[in-house]
């Protein structure tokens, strides 16, 4: 299969596992993703920090102190001078989380009715459901399709419901506990009510709400929800955030009149093992009045999380967005480079998303995730495996090319089979090519047309290494290596080696000239040339060896076409093979020398002499 067509089936099935995810997500309907999005949300959370809350609510606790002075729970008596005591206060709307369910002593609750009729207040009443999984329906165009139907609805006595407005108290919580929503309509069979936060809003800011698909109206506040008519709730800090008082100090006449005046006021329990409590990325113990008085703020002020389906649709639309992204930059360029533009996208995509919740717009971060992961994931995998496929052929191909190794030494070593049987040191002059830029051609032209290729290279140095008398004892990859003092030295082998070094360099430029697609490619080439003690010797078993050199001068010879690319010449010479080659050598005749310079070369101490060759047609 072609990279291009792998390609594009992996970005098909990129796009269509994010699409698919992207719908189960507008629709609610991924649970698995929900828990991975509730401990990102808490991560969020607290990278963001906590901050301090706009001062429109106030708690008056029923703590241990005030369980300690007048019992708990409250009876109904006590329970209206606390309500009494606040509302001379001057609070805006008095919010009392605490079930008035049962009946209790006819002159207590005869008490709380007169004090819950004293101000604007509101009680609260609590939904049931029977499964865990609620039914809802499926009508587009309504506004409360989504809300799922209650079994039972706990409603305060009939006197006192008479006296305040009602809203129900129920959280939405995730699989820890978390309160992560509140729903802000529940409905029964035949009624429907606001929820507990709605209603204590509302009541403050004198107006009904209004229900639209995705948003709760309060006058010229428009709420963002979630599916379900659910209010994001997201917490200002640890529990005490919202400023909170004693009803100890409310009912000895010691609440400050500014910690009331002008504010909504909710009643609650916190006392020890008295109240229901919630774990919180800030606070494992959050209050469940602290909870209600959260989304009161949020409802008030509109500073709570947006997560509705705008924000969904943005959700989706990076679900297929980024896996699309992320094959394409794995097909586009696998290497460190690419793949530090990934992980900066990434890193990228990670910082919108946070600066996104901390400005209150609660994009997932599971969902992108969770869709980008997988494809890229698996066409990486089939990248690397169609990669390793690439190699082994192409090392096939290295394989067959090196059989015509050291040409030069086949007559010999038919009349001396024994030849180099035992590692030999001696003099030698070597020279080495290397083709540069070809390595990543040929990722491209395909192993067919990098045998043409390197076949013809191949060739030209067969030719060149014959005609000066040298013995190619290695190809390497696009280049090769050039021996000359082999079977044996001889007195001219550094001149020869010298003028074989200027004929590849002359050749090689024309054949570069000739190859269609090398030239704009702009492939080059480099050569070095030394001479030197070298220690000769066959390597391989049985039927399948291979004559090389090994030592420093051979380590010098390869390190030399470095220091030429680094130059930006064809040719790097070390003084000894100048020296060697004698003051009438090709080098002088056929081009310049420019020299000695003291040379470092990569992993050898010492420095050394190099001169740099070039060319008179250049």
């Amino acid at each position: 299969m072609s990279h291009r067509l792998l390609t594009v089936i992996a970005l098909l099935l990129a796009g269509l596992w994010g699409a698919v995810l992207g719908y189960l997500h507008l629709n609610g309907r991924i649970g698995l993703l929900d828990r991975m999005e509730a401990s990102l949300a808490d991560i969020r959370s607290i990278v963001v920090g906590s901050n301090t809350p706009p001062p429109v609510v106030s708690i008056v606790a029923i703590d241990d102190r005030t369980a300690a002075a007048h019992g708990y729970p409250l009876d109904r008596a006590t329970l209206a001078r606390l309500v009494n005591a606040i509302n001379a206060l001057k609070p805006k709307a008095l919010a009392l989380d605490i079930l008035l369910v049962d009946p209790g002593p006819e002159e207590g609750d005869a008490a709380l009715t007169a004090a819950l009729e004293g101000g604007p207040s509101v009680i609260a009443a609590a939904a049931t459901f029977a499964q865990s999984r609620q039914r809802v329906t499926n009508l587009p165009d309504d506004p409360l399709a989504a809300i799922p139907e209650a079994d039972q609805l706990l409603l305060p006595l009939p006197r006192f419901a008479a006296a305040a407005a009602v809203g129900v108290v129920n959280v939405a919580t995730d699989h820890t506990g978390t309160p992560r929503f509140i729903p802000l309509i529940s409905r029964a069979a035949d009624r429907l009510d606001p929820a507990f936060p709605l209603r204590a809003a509302s009541v403050a800011l004198g107006v009904d709400p209004t229900i639209e698909h995705d948003a709760i109206l309060l006058g010229t506040l428009r709420i963002p929800t979630d599916i379900g008519q659910r209010l994001p709730v997201t917490f200002y800090g640890r529990h005490g955030s919202i400023a909170t008082s004693s009803a100890a100090d409310a009912l000895d006449g010691k609440l400050p009149a500014d910690a009331i005046a002008g504010r909504i006021v909710v009643i609650g329990a916190t006392v020890t093992g008295g109240g229901d409590v919630f774990p919180t990325p800030f606070d494992p113990v959050m209050p469940g009045v602290e909870v209600m008085s959260t989304a009161i703020t949020h409802l008030v002020t509109g500073d709570g999380m947006v997560r509705d389906h705008r924000i969904r649709l943005i959700d989706a639309g990076t679900a297929v967005a980024l896996p699309l992204l992320l094959v394409s930059l794995i097909a586009w360029r696998r290497s460190s480079a690419g793949y530090l533009i990934i992980v900066l996208m990434l890193v990228v995509w990670a910082m919108l998303n946070l600066s996104a919740f901390a400005h209150g717009y609660w994009l997932s971060a599971a969902l992108p995730i969770a869709a980008a992961l997988p494809p890229a994931l698996l066409f990486g995998a089939a990248e690397l495996w169609r990669d390793r496929g690439r190699a082994r052929h192409f090392a096939e191909q290295s394989a067959l090319l090196q059989r015509i190794e050291a040409p030069g030494l086949g007559e010999w070593l038919a009349r001396n089979p024994n030849f180099l049987a035992a590692p030999v040191r001696q003099d030698a002059a070597v020279v080495f090519i290397d083709l540069s830029g070809f390595t990543g051609l040929s990722e491209n032209v395909g192993p067919v047309k990098v045998s043409e290729v390197l076949s013809s290279f191949f060739e030209l140095i067969d030719e060149e290494a014959r005609a000066h008398g040298g013995a190619i004892t290695s190809f390497m990859g696009d280049g090769a290596m050039i021996l000359f003092g082999l079977p044996k030295p001889a007195d001219d082998d550094a001149a020869r080696a010298a003028a074989c070094a200027v004929g590849l360099c002359e050749r090689t430029r024309a054949w570069l000239r000739t190859q269609a697609g090398l030239a704009e490619k702009k492939i080059g080439f480099k050569v070095g040339a030394h001479c030197g003690p070298i220690v000769a010797s066959r390597l391989g078993t049985g039927d399948r060896q291979q004559i090389t050199a090994a030592g420093d001068t051979v380590n010098v010879g390869s390190r030399l076409m470095e220091v030429a690319a680094s130059h930006g010449v064809e040719l790097a010479l070390s003084a000894e093979i100048v020296r060697a080659a004698g003051p009438g050598s090709v080098l002088l005749t056929a081009g310049r020398i420019e020299g000695p310079l003291e040379t470092t070369l990569r992993g050898r101490a010492n420095q050394i002499d190099a001169w740099l060759w070039r060319s008179r047609t250049l």
